[in-house]
């Protein structure tokens, strides 16, 4: 049973951690607990609970059978997108981008962001739930789980303003060097579409991001929600020789915003291991 007392997203989050952990832990197609069990075992409503579920339905992780339970989905088919460049800076993204802090918390990693982050399940971390905005408005939900013993004093007001690894390059000696990246699409949920100021089951882009530093540490576990209305990304592959090969070396290669990676991020001579450049798209 959930033993804490957090907030509304934090509480939300946490029942999304017991179930996929649970889902983890199964082969595609085993059944996991009904609803009212599992409302019993984490001390929720019936209402946030089915909120983590349907979020979880709605990636392709659970499967729902009417009349007969909920499922784990069959496994999905990954394909990787790898650069050649060796390092790949992020400049600034269109758009004026700021942040809104929703929780921010320390709290016991868990076995699932433990393991991840290579933690004991007791470990702490910091658990920040901030808004992004663009030109003031909502462009994202972002859920941020950091090694508390790499960011020692790290304040709310470091979340809400500039970029997230500078601030923890210039203040927390942590310089961050690879991050390993997932998008998938999916709907937002009634609670996530408040904040977006979307209707509910709008398309969005779902990141989980897992960052390591010029040691090897991971430093930090998130998964962001973007609004799929707002938010595009365009691959730039290579798929044959390149003029390079014959007409000497080609110019310095910049992509743009790095989806689901704030902008200006990994911009300091910090790299990110990615070949995916995602760009903001206007509304007309």
């Amino acid at each position: 049973m959930l033993r804490r007392e957090p907030g509304p997203v934090l509480k939300r989050e946490l029942v999304r951690d017991h179930i996929l952990e649970l889902i983890e832990s199964q082969r595609p197609g085993d059944p996991i607990p009904s609803e009212r069990t599992l409302c019993a075992r984490l001390g929720v409503s019936r209402p946030t609970l089915r909120a983590a579920v349907d979020e979880l339905v709605a990636a392709g992780l659970l499967v729902r059978e009417h009349g007969r339970g909920m499922f784990v989905a069959p496994e999905k088919i990954t394909q990787e997108l790898v650069a050649q460049e060796q390092a790949m800076t992020v400049p600034q993204a269109d758009g004026a981008w700021s942040s809104r802090l929703l929780e921010f918390t320390t709290i016991q990693a868990g076995a699932r962001i433990g393991h991840r982050l290579r933690l004991s399940p007791a470990a702490k971390i910091v658990y920040v739930a901030r808004l992004r905005l663009v030109d003031g408005e909502p462009m994202a939900i972002e859920h941020l789980h950091i090694r508390a013993d790499l960011v020692p004093g790290l304040t709310p007001q470091e979340l809400e303003s500039g970029d997230l690894y500078e601030h923890l390059r210039r203040h927390h000696d942590v310089h961050v060097r690879e991050a390993v990246q997932g998008i998938e699409p999916t709907v937002v949920t009634r609670a996530e579409a408040e904040l977006l100021d979307v209707p509910e089951l709008s398309p969005a882009l779902l990141f989980e991001r897992l960052t390591s530093d010029v040691r090897g540490r991971p430093v930090e576990y998130v998964h962001s929600l973007y609004r799929g209305d707002r938010y595009r990304i365009v691959s730039r592959l290579t798929l044959g020789p390149t003029a390079a090969t014959t007409a000497g070396p080609a110019p310095a290669h910049h992509p743009g915003h790095h989806p689901g990676i704030p902008p200006g991020d990994f911009a300091h001579g910090d790299t990110v291991a990615s070949s995916t450049r995602g760009d903001v798209q206007q509304a007309p």
